[in-house]
């Protein structure tokens, strides 16, 4: 197998491209090598250099804490919980939340051998003790293990004095907040309500 075959395979493994997709994408690049591929690589060593995780939300940036958490501006006392950092970035592109967030990293799944310890969840919990947090919005997934899991962090928190609000079941079940567009997204959130 050539190292061209080998560069195919590997963006055939990204989300939304097969092998046929990946072999359009890395012929567009050779025929355009002078103008991209040679910025592209240099691109990718950069974000690979430059990029980290956030230490409070596990947001990705150039620096931790993240813009989001160091933003002076935000209200503290509101996080919102994501499941995957695309999700926290579809909700900030369409200027929806105006709190902090925390990435949980992945939902609970039994199937997939998943369960509170793997996920960002003891994080949370010091983050919502330590910040006097007045609400937490619960924005997984409308999947089986988007509601598994804002279940279990809603009897996390059961007892506290924290309004716990969800997501509208607008969405659409099975659908990922990456792939919402704006308007579906701005209502649900906008319909979000206590659990």
């Amino acid at each position: 197998m050539s190292s061209l075959d080998d560069l195919i395979s590997l963006f055939s493994k990204l989300p939304g491209l097969g092998p046929r997709s990946a072999r359009r994408v890395i012929l567009f690049l050779l025929k355009n090598r002078q103008y991209f591929l040679k910025d592209t690589i240099n691109l990718l060593n950069k974000v690979n250099i430059e990029l980290v995780d956030c230490e409070v939300c596990r947001n990705i940036d150039t620096k931790t804490p993240c813009r989001i958490c160091q933003d002076e501006l935000r209200v503290n006392e509101r996080i919102c919980v994501v499941e995957e950092v695309s999700d926290l970035w579809a909700i900030e592109k369409c200027n929806l939340h105006d709190g902090k967030y925390h990435v949980l990293g992945g939902v609970l799944s039994a199937i997939d051998g998943v369960g509170p310890d793997e996920l960002n969840i003891s994080n949370l919990v010091k983050k919502v003790n330590m910040e006097g947090t007045k609400e937490i919005i619960l924005a997984t997934n409308s999947t089986v293990e988007g509601q598994l899991t804002a279940q279990y962090i809603a009897d996390i928190f059961k007892n506290n004095d924290i309004l716990i609000t969800r997501l509208a079941q607008g969405l659409p079940m099975g659908s990922e907040l990456d792939f919402m567009d704006n308007g579906t997204l701005l209502e649900s959130f906008r319909s979000r309500k206590k659990i």
